[in-house]
């Protein structure tokens, strides 16, 4: 198994390597599939990353979900920790932790317990075991509050054979690409 460094490495290079138009395509189909799942139309809360450094795009989600009366937070990054705030419109983002775009200052921290969650990461594997960007703030904030159902969004290029894994790592129910839905719950030991 690749360490999480290398894959992270690998990754950096397929994404540097993808085209603006590819990607666009692949978020498209990405867009639709989520904005299809029965636990994102049943949800009155949606908590979201906002992408960055071509992450799949997702913006027409966030558009959505006001569209359809649906409460929108997004992270931002405080110390070690991770905080989602109410987000009503893209002009209440910044740059924060790394460049990132968070919510500025002064906006409402979201109180909905079973949101869905729509998370990023590295890299996949068809178990939806997840490497991430090594901060730990999703495994971490998804320790603490239990009671979300999880949603990753990826290109098929971070798709991996296996993920390598620590026990303090929380993966998504569901990956989505732009090829597939995966499901959580491979039997251990699967490659």
């Amino acid at each position: 198994m690749e360490t999480k460094k290398s894959i992270r490495k690998m990754i950096a290079a397929r994404r540097k390597a993808s085209t603006q138009e590819e990607r666009s395509l692949a978020d498209q189909r990405i867009t639709g599939e989520v904005l299809a799942l029965p636990e994102f139309q049943q949800a009155s809360c949606i908590y979201i990353y906002i992408a960055y450094n071509r992450e799949v795009e997702t913006r027409a989600i966030i558009e959505a979900a006001w569209q359809a009366g649906k409460q929108v937070a997004v992270p931002r990054v405080e110390g070690q920790e991770m905080t989602f705030y109410l987000l009503e419109s893209f002009d209440q983002l910044a740059p924060g932790c790394h460049g990132i775009p968070e919510p500025v200052e002064g906006l409402k921290p979201a109180d909905c317990p079973a949101a869905l969650m729509i998370m990023p990461g590295v890299a996949f594997d068809s178990c939806c075991r997840r490497v991430g960007y090594g901060g730990g703030y999703y495994d971490r904030y998804l320790e603490r509050h239990r009671d979300h159902p999880k949603v990753a969004v990826a290109y098929s290029f971070q798709m991996i054979p296996q993920a390598p894994t620590e026990p303090t790592d929380i993966f998504p129910d569901k990956l989505i690409t732009e090829e597939r839905i995966y499901h959580n719950g491979c039997p251990e030991g699967h490659t």
